[in-house]
């Protein structure tokens, strides 16, 4: 094969916005400030789901892993973005490039996985409210937010293994602004149809299925809402699933448009990337956590009066 002649590479270059030295250093600061709202809003999440008695329940247990995720799933990407926009050295090694994949791929898939155990657990809330507690015991929902870190490790795992394996040749910059797998995988000078029918049947277990149980469950929600005579009641339902249901459209509308949008007729390694495809990465990788904590705060009651107990209760105590 005409590979075989070629050296094989074993460090890859990340363009990302090579030759625009200002515009690096837009992006360096727009980023560098949304990753300290990421944590702030999101560390505010989980610590205020742990102190708070009342926010014990499964609902704020998965929004506390979901939390948590968004924290490590920018952690794997943005402070390796923000070091490569100031650096002139934007190289990295195959073993670095195959870490920062598993990583972000295993996040990813996570977080699919958990917003349909989320969405289930939304559903049982309101449509069979009396065998809540039985259904959505402690054993259930733990074992189902381990169930879904188990499946986003595994399947990252067996996909990264096979893409490592692929030869690498002359071609390795990668014009985006992470590692992401795909793009990485396009890089090969060998045949990557395995390693894509690999990736259609986890997209299509970890990402189409989960929201196949999203949609099935909101469908049920709505009509359950829709059949409750008092309006009081029928805000209370609503207003239980409608932050995550608004978190599962961006995620879902984000990540669902980068992968089964039409292909462009420029190859991926060429010398640009569409705008567009950045700007969406940009809006996957960094937007979507960032709005997450917001979003939760400001649609749910719950929330808003954790936070001011907690409030109260420090200011009081000095």
């Amino acid at each position: 094969m005409e590979w075989e002649n070629h050296t094989i590479l074993v460090e890859f270059f990340l363009k990302g916005l090579s030759g625009y030295p200002r515009l690096e250093l837009l992006m360096f600061a727009l980023i560098f400030i949304m990753y300290v709202v990421i944590l702030l809003g999101n560390g505010t999440l989980i610590l205020i789901s742990i102190l708070d008695p009342h926010l014990h329940t499964p609902m704020y247990f998965f929004l506390g892993n979901l939390s948590f995720l968004d924290i490590c799933y920018t952690t794997t990407s943005i402070p390796s973005t923000l070091v490569s926009l100031l650096s002139e050295r934007k190289t990295i090694s195959l073993f670095g490039c195959a870490v920062q994949m598993f990583l972000g791929l295993a996040m990813g898939t996570t977080e699919c996985v958990l917003l349909g155990m989320t969405a289930f657990d939304c559903y049982v809330a309101v449509c069979n409210p009396l065998r809540y507690a039985i259904i959505m015991s402690k054993d259930a929902y733990v074992s189902m937010a381990a169930g879904s870190w188990i499946i986003g490790a595994v399947n990252s795992a067996v996909q990264t293994v096979f893409v490592v394996q692929l030869p690498f040749c002359r071609n390795n910059i990668i014009n985006h602004f992470t590692y992401e797998i795909l793009v990485v995988m396009k890089l090969a000078c060998a045949d990557i149809s395995g390693n894509e029918f690999i990736m259609l049947m986890a997209t299509t277990l970890f990402i189409l299925t989960p929201l196949l149980l999203i949609i099935v469950s909101y469908t049920l929600i709505i009509v359950s809402i829709f059949k409750i005579s008092s309006s009081e009641e029928r805000s209370k339902a609503f207003s239980t699933s409608s932050a995550h249901l608004t978190v599962v459209i961006i995620f879902y509308g984000t990540i669902l448009f980068m992968y089964l949008k039409p292909k462009s007729k420029k190859t991926l390694n060429s010398d640009y990337l569409e705008a567009t495809d950045k700007i969406i990465s940009i809006f996957y990788g960094v937007m979507t956590p960032m709005l997450n904590p917001l979003i939760y705060s400001l649609r749910n009651k719950d929330v808003k009066e954790a936070v001011k107990h907690l409030l109260n209760r420090r200011f009081f105590s000095k």
